[in-house]
Order: structure tokens, then C-alpha cells, then sequence
């Protein structure tokens, strides 16, 4: 049982001992009061021992009180919320049958069962854990607590421990038998350079990795940014450039950038840079050679405020359908082989989902499969937070002294580029 599930369960036994010491107490007074039972199960502030009502009504899980002939006498709104109770009665075989066994020898009893969502589909159910115990002479209390997001966390922590093993297992088990390459190859000076070279790229994986392992673990933090500042988006975009300009060298891609003037973001800098660059990132790794990537920011009017807007488009494979659905979760890969040969860890489209949401804003994907991708991020403006943070003297609001001409030929504006995206997005060009 997982720390969580431990917890609920611990609390909801504490919990169960204070009202079973109250009930006892009344159940005393009780016995020496008979004219007490004649009053009716279904005035249920009378029926309940004093202070159990109150108790009930301040616990997060569902409460439940049966009277002997299994009438519900008290229910919290969780209990109805979760189709425990229905028509008075209690809906749920297996609790009521505890109950009753619990009525007859006094036995406090806990289980965990799956249960069915009321109106979802197959395969959406409940995982609870109920505990049973009398509650004075003739009631019984029922707590149940919703242990459905414990498990469901416990589920990907699982799955997330098991991912990451089998991925530091690969690149670590490669060198190791690159390292005992080198070591039989000790007299054969070309063999230990060609080893060597697979002992970096492994090493690299390796550490590309681990970073992101850490930036996915910093990222999914519930606390609020650490270090926000407001970050100009003509910064991040020219380090995403240079940090994916090799690659793109080496394909002979060309990276076609645009943004309008005087873009902040207000936000964590190597947090908003790590999401970019994995986005060009992915561009380059997955665009044929001698074609185009472009990058465009852009100010959009939203009800709430201003957004901005930062797309990467690409003339590469495309997304299906049905993987799009999922490109975001970790370590999932559309092309597992592909991912491997361009050294992706799968991590990378989860840490820019994370971040978007840590920043109040979201990411989203178009794609063709044959025609390309366009990803974009839309994010808060920085707004009076980042007027106030520019250095004396730059008014972001001043107009910029240029001529229509003065852009470079072979670099579009950011108007200009946003016209392909995303309904239009050019078919993969050959570039001469």
C-alpha cells in the first residue's frame, strides 16, 4: 500500500476511534434514559450521539450512518456525490453487508473495492477503501475514502521508475561493452577512436537524460516560479536557434526566424528556454534534409489579457491522429526507432507541457502527417510586471526607428511567417 492509501486509511481509523469513543459514551447515557428510543431514525440530529454530526460534517470522506433496519439515517454530500446512497438506502452490496456483519458481533472491518463511475464508461471505475464500525448500540458509521487519484498516481510514479530504468539501462550497458571494446582494442589505435566516438554519444544520451529527468522533476512542482523575471522572446528564440544550429547545419536546414518587437514574457528564463529549444529541437531531428524550420512570436487579444504566441513549424513527417493524442506523455515515441537514431529521450514534449501550464498558459500541436508540424506555445504577456523590470531608460512602448526595408532579405517577419501557419503550411521544399 502506497504512503498515500496508508495515510487515508490511518486518518480514517483515527477518525473512526473518536466518534466510536463518543458514541459509547452516549450509548451509556442511553441505556439509562430508555424513553430516548422512542424517537424516530429518521430525525437524524436526534437519532446521532451529540457531537458525531459535527464530526461528520468536517470530514472530506464519505460518511455514512445505518440504522438497524439498514435505513440511512445520515449521509454527507461526498456519499452522495459518489453513488453510495440511493433512495435512502445504501447502493453499494458489499458495504452493506459489512455493515450488517458489523451490526451483529461489533467487529470494525475494512476493505478495498473497484467500483463502478456512475455514468462512464467501461474501464472508469472508483478504487475505494471502506471501514465499518458501530456506532452505539443500534447505528453504524461507514467512512469510505476515494483512493482513485492515489492509485492513479501510484500508477505513473510506476510506470515513470520503470521508464527511466530501462533508459539509463540502455546507454549505461552500452558503454559498458564499449569500455571492454576498448580494452581488447588496446593495440588497434583506430578501433579505440571508433569506440571512443560511440562511448561520447552514449555518454551524452546519458547526460541528456539525466537533465531532463531533472528539469521534468523541477517543472511538475506545484510551487510557484522560482526567479521570474520578464524574458524577451527574441532571447529565447535566438537560443533556440544557436542551440539547434549544428544540427541544423549538418541537414542543411535553414531556420527562417520572426517575431514582432517588444515581447515579454513574464516567467522562469530556463524554463521557457528548455521549452523552446525542445520544440526546435524536435523540428530539426525530425525534418528532412534541406528544408525549412520556422520560429514566429506574435501579441494576440484574449478576453483575459493579452497572450503571447510562439510557434515552430516544420516541413517534416507529420503527427498521426492517433499519436497526437499522446505526444506529450512521458517517454512516449512515435517512432521509438527513429527517437533512438536522433538520441530523443521522450521526455521533451512533457517538460514543455509542464512548463506552459506552470506559466498559466498551454501548448498546442497541428500537423499533417507528409506535410509537417506547427507547435505553439501561448503564454501570459509580462504586462506592468515587465515594464517595471526593464532596465532605466528602454521604454518598451517607443517605437522603433527603422525603415520598412531594413529586415534582412533571407529572414521573414514574423507577420509573414504566421500567414503558413497552421492551416497552411507549405509541402516539404526542396531548397536549391
Amino acid at each position: 500500500m502506497n504512503a498515500a492509501v496508508a495515510a487515508a486509511s490511518a486518518i480514517a481509523g483515527l477518525l473512526t476511534g473518536v466518534i466510536a469513543v463518543l458514541a459509547f459514551r452516549w450509548s451509556e447515557r442511553e441505556l439509562s434514559r430508555p424513553t430516548r428510543t422512542a424517537l424516530r431514525s429518521d430525525q437524524s440530529t436526534a437519532v446521532l450521539p451529540p457531537g458525531v454530526d459535527t464530526v461528520l460534517s468536517v470530514l472530506r470522506s464519505s460518511a455514512v450512518v445505518l440504522d438497524e433496519g439498514d435505513t440511512v439515517v445520515k449521509a454527507s454530500s461526498a456519499a452522495y456525490a459518489l453513488g453510495l446512497v440511493r433512495g435512502g438506502r445504501l447502493a453499494v452490496d458489499q458495504m452493506l453487508q459489512m455493515a450488517r456483519e458489523t451490526r451483529r458481533d461489533g467487529e470494525i472491518r475494512q476493505v478495498e473495492l473497484d467500483l463502478p463511475r456512475r455514468g462512464a464508461g467501461r474501464g472508469e471505475g472508483l478504487a475505494v477503501s471502506a471501514r465499518v464500525a458501530p456506532l452505539g448500540s443500534r447505528l453504524v458509521l461507514l467512512l469510505v475514502e476515494d483512493l482513485t487519484e492515489a492509485r492513479r498516481i501510484e500508477a505513473v510514479r510506476r510506470d515513470f521508475v520503470a521508464n527511466v530504468s530501462h533508459e539509463l539501462k540502455t546507454p549505461v550497458g552500452a558503454l559498458s561493452l564499449l569500455s571492454e571494446a576498448v580494452m581488447d582494442a588496446a593495440d588497434d589505435p583506430e578501433a579505440v577512436n571508433r569506440f571512443a566516438g560511440r562511448m561520447q554519444i552514449e555518454a551524452t544520451r546519458l547526460t541528456s537524460l539525466v537533465q531532463e529527468i531533472i528539469d521534468l522533476s523541477r517543472v511538475q512542482n506545484d510551487d510557484l516560479l522560482d526567479d521570474a523575471e520578464p524574458v524577451a522572446v527574441d532571447d529565447l528564440v535566438a537560443e533556440a536557434v544557436d542551440r539547434c544550429r549544428h544540427q541544423a547545419n549538418t541537414k542543411q536546414i535553414t531556420m527562417a526566424t520572426g517575431t514582432t518587437p517588444d515581447l515579454f514574457i513574464w516567467g522562469n528564463r530556463g524554463q521557457l528556454a528548455a521549452a523552446l529549444g525542445n520544440l526546435v529541437e524536435n523540428a530539426v531531428n525530425y525534418s528532412p534534409v534541406r528544408t525549412r524550420v520556422g520560429i514566429a512570436g506574435r501579441r494576440i487579444g484574449a478576453p483575459g489579457g493579452d497572450l503571447i504566441e510562439i510557434s515552430v513549424t516544420d516541413q517534416g513527417i507529420g503527427i498521426s491522429e492517433k499519436d497526437r493524442e499522446r505526444i506529450f506523455e512521458r517517454f512516449y515515441r512515435v517512432d521509438p526507432a527513429r527517437s533512438r537514431a536522433t538520441g530523443g529521450t521522450g521526455l521533451g514534449l512533457s517538460i514543455v507541457k509542464h512548463v506552459a501550464a506552470s506559466h498559466g498558459g498551454e501548448v498546442t500541436v497541428w500537423s499533417a502527417e507528409s506535410q509537417g508540424s506547427t507547435f505553439t506555445l501561448r503564454l501570459p504577456e509580462a504586462g506592468i510586471a515587465r515594464d517595471r523590470a526593464l532596465p532605466p531608460g528602454l521604454d518598451p512602448d517607443a517605437e522603433v526607428d527603422h525603415e520598412p526595408g531594413d529586415e534582412p532579405a533571407d529572414e521573414p517577419t514574423a507577420d509573414q511567417l504566421f500567414q503558413t501557419l497552421p492551416e497552411h503550411i507549405p509541402a516539404p521544399e526542396v531548397l536549391p
